[in-house]
């Protein structure tokens, strides 16, 4: 395990934004998410800060769907953050929490027409993802009766070094339109054309969780030299250029992401070359991080309940969670580290598979976890887990949704209430001929 700034009370455990996480799995029970606030309001003007020593306008705005609850639309909020959304679910969330919907986006490569109208009534810019989702935005802007305000997503053919299934920004991949095609300049035309649409920007997203700021330096030259490209054949400025997110974080090993100034630092470099040989000024420049935000201000607190020996094999430790509340690892081959959070800074005598609960034999947390002897009953704790396990968790094998507490400065509340097992019965129907004898 790699040394983290690991924190302890004076009993010697393991504390997460002042609580004693052996006590925060005794009040709540297990599996339980824990969030620290203040670490996810740090992230957030840090993020801000960042960008502002480079662009004279810019936005930041956070990436919902790493893990989105109305606690964590209202930091974004008061932070100064925008939002962005890929679904109707995730925008009722926002607006529950009072988010304006003219600082958030939409994106996804699916929008249903429920999901464009709510979109559009409450001001909402959507990101197109298609050609053919243009005609949808406007023929719904024109049922309605209003504009919509409209960004196009672009793939930028930059290949990030990232697990294939999170490259987002390459050629052949199932999102945006092509530059190289000609998609990008028709699409845009398009919302220009519209009487329906008012041309917002465009946009592009590389990947997700990259270690490297390499990338962002010719994702920066080429979605500027885009822009221009643009400018110079419909006489019409792009008014904002959205370089998305991906910025990785620590999971686990020697693998270190940078910090997030060298990545918008890369990013400002492209993006200034092109424009400065060009003799006309950056136009707004906004980012998406998600995972940086949250990732590394969770953790997950498990119970251990089972140990076995297989003899020349291997050890199994079991816990009461797993690829239901975290299917990263499954999807991923996402690594994590862990430790014992009565003694986290006890030695490592051996090494198991840390295993969940769920029927799968590749329900697997951490394949090769070193960590002391560990007894039944002892609360582990799992870090980074922030970002896309509550957000994918599932109720695979009827398990329910953990609850979600959020800490900040010794002091512990509930933000997500974890799921009964009542809830999870609570919309089923019975049709009336199952009923019949």
């Amino acid at each position: 395990m790699t040394k983290r700034n690991l924190e302890t009370n004076a009993a010697g455990h393991l504390t997460f934004g002042g609580c004693d996480t052996v006590a925060l799995a005794e009040k709540y029970g297990t599996p339980l998410y824990v969030m620290d606030g203040d670490q996810i309001e740090s992230n957030m003007q840090t993020c801000m800060q960042a960008m502002a020593q480079h662009f004279a306008s810019y936005k930041v705005f956070y990436a919902s769907k790493a893990m989105i609850t109305k606690a964590i639309c209202k930091m974004a909020k008061k932070n100064g953050l925008h939002l962005d959304v890929v679904s109707g679910g995730e925008l009722y969330v926002a607006l529950q929490a009072g988010f304006p919907g003219e600082r958030i986006s939409m994106h996804g490569n699916v929008k249903t027409p429920q999901e464009l109208e709510m979109a559009l009534t409450n001001h909402v810019t959507l990101v197109a993802d298609s050609l053919d989702e243009l005609g949808d935005i406007e023929a719904m802007a024109q049922k309605l009766g209003m504009r919509a305000k409209v960004m196009l997503r672009i793939t930028p053919g930059i290949e990030a070094h990232t697990h294939e299934y999170i490259q987002t920004g390459t050629y052949d991949c199932k999102f945006a339109v092509g530059i190289v095609d000609g998609q990008a300049m028709q699409g845009i035309k398009t919302i220009i054309a519209s009487n329906e649409m008012d041309f917002m920007g465009i946009h592009c997203h590389i990947g997700s969780q990259i270690l490297s700021d390499e990338p962002y330096d010719p994702a920066g030259v080429r979605m500027a030299e885009f822009a221009l490209e643009v400018e110079k054949e419909t006489g019409v400025r792009v008014p904002e250029i959205v370089m998305g997110g991906g910025f990785g974080i620590h999971y686990a090993g020697d693998e270190i992401p940078k910090p997030i100034s060298a990545y918008i630092q890369k990013m400002a470099d492209g993006l200034n070359r092109v424009y400065q040989k060009a003799g006309v000024p950056v136009p707004t420049i906004s980012i998406e991080p998600g995972r940086r935000i949250v990732g590394e201000a969770g953790l997950t607190l498990y119970t251990i309940y089972t140990r076995k020996e297989k003899p020349g094999i291997r050890t199994f430790v079991s816990v009461d969670g797993g690829m239901a509340d975290n299917p990263r690892v499954t999807l991923y081959q996402a690594e994590y580290e862990a430790v014992l959070a009565a003694r986290p800074l006890a030695p490592a005598e051996e090494t198991v598979r840390l295993s969940g609960r769920c029927c799968e034999s590749g329900d697997v947390l951490i394949y090769d976890l070193q960590m002391p002897v560990a007894h039944k009953g002892e609360v582990l704790a799992v870090f980074a887990t922030g970002a896309y396990n509550f957000s994918m968790a599932s109720n695979y094998n009827k398990l329910p949704v953990p609850p979600v507490v959020l800490v900040s400065k010794g002091r512990d509340a509930l933000m997500v209430r974890g799921q009964s097992l009542a809830d999870m019965v609570r919309l089923d129907e019975v049709p009336a001929w199952v009923e019949e004898d």
